[in-house]
Formats: C-alpha cells, sequence, structure tokens
C-alpha cells in the first residue's frame, strides 16, 4: 500500500513539472536534465539555493518564483514532500488560472 502511494505521489509531482513546462515553454530546456535521478547531487543544492532565494524575494534580483519551484525540486528526492508540494502546487495553479481568467473578462 505505501509503495503505491509513493509511486502515485511521484507521477503527480512529474505531472506538475510537465504542467510548468506548458505554461512556461522556457523552462523546457532547464528542468528536463534535472529530472534524472543521476543529478541528485545537483538538484538538491539548485533546490536548496531556490528555496532561500524565494526567502528573499525582497531583493530586486529574486522573486517568489523560486520558492515553489525549489520546493518542486527537493520533492523529487525527499518523498516526505511530494503530497503537499503537489496539493500546493494544484491549488496554486487553479488560483493563478482563475486570476488569469478575471483578468481577461474584464
Amino acid at each position: 500500500m505505501g509503495q503505491a502511494k509513493a509511486n502515485r505521489d511521484k507521477r503527480r509531482l512529474l505531472r506538475q513539472f510537465a504542467a510548468i513546462e506548458r505554461l512556461a515553454p522556457a523552462t523546457r530546456g532547464p528542468l528536463r536534465p534535472l529530472l534524472d535521478p543521476r543529478w541528485v547531487l545537483i538538484r538538491v543544492p539548485v533546490a536548496i539555493l531556490l528555496i532561500i532565494g524565494g526567502l528573499l524575494s525582497f531583493l530586486p534580483f529574486l522573486g517568489v518564483w523560486m520558492l515553489p519551484l525549489g520546493m518542486l525540486l527537493l520533492a523529487v528526492d525527499i518523498p516526505a514532500l511530494r503530497p503537499v508540494t503537489n496539493v500546493l502546487m494544484i491549488r496554486g495553479r487553479r488560483w493563478i488560472s482563475s486570476r488569469l481568467r478575471r483578468f481577461r473578462h474584464r
């Protein structure tokens, strides 16, 4: 039962990456290699740096967008983060799409 849930969470996480790639095609190049299991030694430090950059978003060259991307990358290697990250990403994408729909209909 536990392994099936872990596999389901991992597939759901990969769907979140695919959704990001559809919304922002420029991320397709840099994100794809980072999902390779062999890149764990690069992925984890990049994820931590993105999270720290997201927390320091008050600085002019950093942004809040770095926080969810860092969480997504970290969740690839830490299964305990996957359910929370998936739920937050789905809710965030729904919230953004509803705001965009409202903005377009004005």
